[in-house]
């Protein structure tokens, strides 16, 4: 079924519910590798239940499945991630019942065989309080170009500063962490079967690239702000290539002010997989 630009624009889902506990907190840290060394008593507190810390860029699984771009026709076979951008109004708890409302904002076409860009937003609340986050994903339907739709206007990314990083952080994943992190969420079998992996194109099984958005918050949580996460209001990526579990991740951070600018690389391959990052500080 094609995409109808109309029908598109039109999607959403609201008064959706959730929840997620003290356990999902701590599994979704683990899963984006802090705890490694349980002696070290930084980390522990995104790990164990007493004095729990959230890590901002949990938002992305504490509503996994919200929203009805399930509804928009596309070809789900031929979808790749392309931006992730997070909002915070306030640090998330550990612990909450949560609703959410969802749209598209946006759908762009680039044309027969070149795909298609479709951005969604998710405003995520605590039940009956305060707006926690918006969620703002981005996805490149690869097999749905064609559709009619606008050829300009689609968002540009944040701007890397034209110098050298400031600093490099060296994020290691480890190859049972697609495994882990899975159970947060996305059960894709893309980062879990090897045959489904070769069967799309993959010599094995992928990291989830929000797995790879969090690894790069968890190394500027450590390496930048002291392990200090309310300090983040704010953290926007561009996903460009994968990661595989146990690729080391290497973080090229800029500090500008209440603006940390990120990318990632995996150094075995030299291959840039997030790019454009933005991470902003409480001002």
């Amino acid at each position: 079924m094609a995409i109808n630009y109309d029908t598109l624009m039109s999607l959403k889902a609201e008064g959706q519910e959730f929840s997620y506990g003290d356990r999902e907190t701590m599994l979704y840290a683990l899963g984006i590798g802090f705890g490694r060394d349980p002696m070290d008593e930084k980390e522990l507190p995104f790990v164990y239940e007493k004095n729990l810390k959230t890590v901002p860029t949990l938002a992305t699984v504490i509503a996994w499945g919200a929203g009805a771009i399930g509804d928009s026709g596309i070809n789900y076979a031929m979808v790749v991630h392309g931006e992730q951008k997070l909002k915070l109004y306030k640090p998330l708890p550990v612990a909450a019942k949560i609703t959410t409302d969802s749209r598209v904002v946006g759908a762009w076409d680039k044309g027969e065989g070149k795909g298609a860009i479709i951005v969604t937003e998710t405003n995520i609340a605590e039940k009956g309080g305060d707006k926690l986050c918006t969620l703002t994903s981005t996805i490149f339907a690869r097999g749905d170009g064609g559709f009619g739709g606008p050829r300009e206007g689609a968002p540009a990314p944040h701007t890397l500063p034209d110098r050298a990083p400031d600093m490099s952080i060296d994020a290691q994943t480890l190859p049972d962490q697609a495994l882990l992190y899975r159970l947060s969420g996305d059960r894709n079998p893309l980062h879990s079967d090897p045959e489904f992996a070769k069967a799309v194109g993959f010599p094995k099984p992928i990291l989830h690239g929000l797995c790879t958005y969090g690894t790069c918050c968890r190394a500027i949580i450590s390496d930048v702000l002291n392990y200090d996460p309310t300090q983040i209001t704010g953290f926007d990526v561009r996903f460009s290539a994968p990661v595989f579990p146990g690729d080391t991740v290497t973080v090229d951070v800029w500090k500008d002010k209440d603006v940390i600018s990120f990318r990632a690389r995996v150094k075995e391959r030299d291959a840039v997989v997030i790019n454009n990052g933005k991470c902003t500080l409480k001002g």
